[in-house]
């Protein structure tokens, strides 16, 4: 049997582009851009973005800002904003754009943990 030790029969490797990589550590530098959020978008681990942006970081190279893909046809992930606490009345409020469009979905805040379930199955 020929497999890396700790890896399922036929299962490789990802390998991710260079010009992929530097997107998604310069979306990760924008101020309140949450490294998460950035990397659940993009379908990547967040502990390997995380070690792409300290290398990147050690390299002392910032990636060109020509590197980024045009928003019009992918996901944009929009910066963490920390508000008011909610209360027992009020909701929670998604907003989605893709180019020209926007969703707004309202979950009720009482149902917190079923939002995060929905949230984390659409984003698959």
């Amino acid at each position: 049997m020929n497999t890396k030790q700790g890896m399922a029969p036929g299962r490789r490797r990802r390998r991710h582009e260079a010009e992929f990589k530097a997107r998604l550590v310069q979306e990760c530098r924008r101020p309140g851009m949450s490294m998460a959020a950035v990397a659940l978008a993009n379908g990547v681990n967040a502990n390997l973005l995380r070690r792409w942006v300290v290398a990147d970081k050690h390299n002392g190279a910032e990636p060109p800002s020509s590197r980024s893909a045009p928003p019009s046809e992918e996901f944009i992930a929009l910066p963490l904003v920390a508000g008011p606490r909610a209360t027992a009345d009020a909701d929670i409020r998604i907003e989605l754009r893709r180019g020209a469009a926007t969703v707004t979905i309202s979950w009720p805040a009482q149902a917190a943990g079923d939002c995060a379930a929905w949230l984390r199955d659409w984003l698959r």
